[in-house]
């Protein structure tokens, strides 16, 4: 086996609200309330008797429940029940904002309240009229009561749901009354007549239409890249199945791929990272895409075979992520790689496989090793995992992660990223890797390397990133504190031994999306996310920005290999020209209105550089 850097193949251009109208009248301190207002008009029936009572404190003076000698409910109009309406002394005018002569039964359809004066003699006039705009708190929340349409739901619904699936914001628009329907038992077609997918609920492209808008915003080379090439159509002609995350970033990805003229056909890698409403709007836009979140294990294989064995079409490229596509045309369809140019894989996982088959002799085709390079594996695996590890983390379990012990399992680009977030939020990080040049590394950005067994039992939080499996066993699981929560960032789910957590003295308690508690017979449990699968895409989401970076070399990776001449690749694994690296960099500067210094001829001589890059030799460690 070895390991080449590919020569490119393909020359690489330069590239105001309304008013208010349900709060209601101003309340006007008047006798009368107006025609039609709820309230009838009704003098005062006090007798000569009554007079000398009628000096003393108005009745909206009195104690609540006291009620007023000189207008009753009935003799008013009012239902009973309803509030006594207050008089006023001609001394003192009542407070309309004291809360003793606000309405007490809650019902504001009465309007204002009638005042009255009374001179020293007895007899009762109309007190003056005077316009006083009083806005009640009662009439301000009625009109909060009114309903509103959020989307396809209720707002209380919508509230509901983000409470539980938070995974991801576009998942408040996911409709649950067709939840308990394997879409694999559903008949439905996209606009154009079309059947040829499996989604959840095609009613909702219109929802993921909006995450794609969205995500093309903060994928600028990805954008960039289809403009430029989609009139030379680079892919004219290539048939590309994919298995990948289905997210609104591999959406763009997609529909950049058809406009440079290719046909996809696409799976999802994992069965909790798809959005439901991104595989929606790809099906409307006549993606052939099966894919839903919550698939079984057998959902997962089925869909694959589904992209592959399809009657008319065979597929002439690869792109996958995991290796598990590759894995299953191996197994179920040999024959296919006769046709097939090339295999673009993105995850160490998928790699790992493609080594051990080009070792065995079994690679019968030119691998693209996207997991490599450099743009691949420090922004993806180290920036992204930074920032997204902590979001995971607290959409999961909101917890504090100031002065929690955590060990993180690995110390990679992605293991780095994790234990510097950590770090940073004032956690006590602890670091266990095989490799000492890794480990050396932890050292000296300040980590204490452990093996895992010296720590198991103290630390709240265990984080896996090797790529390797059962890193974390059943013992270590067993000698876990009370409520340690313990997740996986790698790509599979093999890190965890989870399928020894499914015995029957162990009880499952479901908490919310993506989050169990494992419960012993003694009362102890963890939390287990994502079922020990990938995190952060399983239980949150990851920023767009980086993923425009791996996306862009997996489209470059995929035009490469189409457009390589016979011979250029032989069946082995190859890593991406650094030609190709340093362009997709390029692409995002803008973005940070960044400038780059141009070196001179002088300059360029003196370093033995071509001017236009490649600016470090294959062998050189950023």
């Amino acid at each position: 086996m070895s390991v080449q850097v590919a020569a490119p193949a393909v020359e690489l251009k330069e590239l105001s609200g309304p008013m208010d109208k349900a709060a209601g009248p101003p309340c006007e301190p008047v006798t009368a309330h107006p025609p039609g207002h709820g309230v009838a008009a009704a003098p005062c029936p006090l007798s000569a008797t009554e007079r000398e009572a009628a000096l003393a404190p108005s009745c909206s003076e009195r104690p609540p429940g006291s009620g007023c000698p000189g207008l009753s409910s009935s003799a008013a109009g009012l239902p009973p029940g309803a509030a006594k309406v207050p008089q006023a002394s001609a001394m003192k005018r009542s407070d309309p904002h004291h809360p003793q002569h606000r309405h007490r039964d809650g019902d504001d359809s009465s309007g204002a309240a009638a005042e009255a004066l009374v001179s020293p003699d007895g007899t009762v006039s109309e007190a003056p009229r005077t316009v006083k705009k009083i806005q009640f708190a009662d009439q301000k929340q009625e009109f909060n009561k009114r309903p509103t349409k959020i989307g396809r739901r209720s707002l209380s619904r919508s509230i509901s749901q983000s409470s539980t699936d938070s995974y991801s914001s576009a998942a408040s628009y996911t409709d649950s009354s067709d939840d308990e329907t394997s879409p694999r038992d559903k008949q439905q077609k996209n606009s154009k007549g079309s059947s040829d997918f499996c989604v959840k609920n095609i009613k909702q492209a219109e929802f993921g239409r909006r995450e794609i808008e969205i995500a093309e915003q903060e994928m600028p080379a990805l954008m960039a890249l289809r403009k430029r090439a989609q009139g030379e159509k680079p892919l004219s002609g290539a048939k590309i199945v994919g298995c990948t995350h289905i997210t609104a970033q591999t959406a763009v990805l997609m529909e950049t791929l058809g406009a440079l003229g290719a046909q996809c056909r696409w799976a999802a890698c994992n069965i909790y990272s798809t959005l439901n409403e991104v595989a929606a709007a790809l099906a409307e836009s006549g993606f052939p895409v099966f894919a839903w979140k919550g698939e079984s294990e057998d959902d997962f294989w089925w869909c694959i075979d589904r992209c592959v064995n399809v009657e008319g079409w065979q597929p002439n490229m690869i792109l996958d992520d995991g290796g598990d596509l590759t894995h299953w045309i191996y197994k179920k369809y040999p024959n296919m790689f006769k046709k097939i140019k090339g295999i673009v894989e993105e995850s160490v996982t998928g790699v790992h496989r493609l080594y051990q088959l080009s070792k065995a002799g079994k690679l019968c085709v030119p691998a693209m090793n996207v997991n490599d390079s450099v743009t691949k594996q420090k922004f993806d695996n180290l920036y992204c995992c930074r920032e997204s590890i902590l979001d995971g983390l607290k959409r999961t379990t909101d917890m504090m992660f100031g002065g929690k012990q955590v060990v993180v399992c690995g110390y990679g680009e992605v293991g780095k990223g994790c234990c510097a977030a950590l770090k940073a939020m004032g956690s006590i990080v602890y670091v266990t890797e095989i490799d000492p040049i890794c480990a050396l590394q932890a050292c000296m950005d300040g980590f204490r390397l452990v093996k895992l067994n010296e720590v198991i039992r103290q630390v709240d939080i265990v984080i896996t990133c090797t790529g390797n499996k059962n890193v974390v066993t059943r013992e270590h699981l067993d000698r876990m504190k009370n409520s340690c929560i313990v997740c996986n960032m790698g790509h599979s789910n093999t890190e965890i031994d989870v399928a020894s957590l499914r015995t029957p003295e162990l009880t499952w308690e479901r908490v919310r999306s993506q989050v169990d508690h494992v419960i012993w017979p003694d009362g102890k449990r963890i939390v287990l996310l994502a079922e020990g699968r990938l995190l952060n895409l399983s239980c949150s989401t990851v920023p767009t920005f980086v993923l425009s970076i791996t996306a862009t070399t997996q489209a470059l990776a995929l035009i490469e290999l189409y457009n390589a001449p016979e011979g250029r690749y032989k069946q082995d694994v190859y890593l991406l020209p650094k030609k190709m690296d340093e362009y997709v960099a390029s692409l995002h500067l803008p973005t940070f209105d960044a400038h780059l210094t141009e070196l001179t001829d002088e300059q360029a001589k003196y370093l033995g550089l071509n001017k236009n890059g490649p600016f470090k030799p294959n062998y050189y460690r950023y």
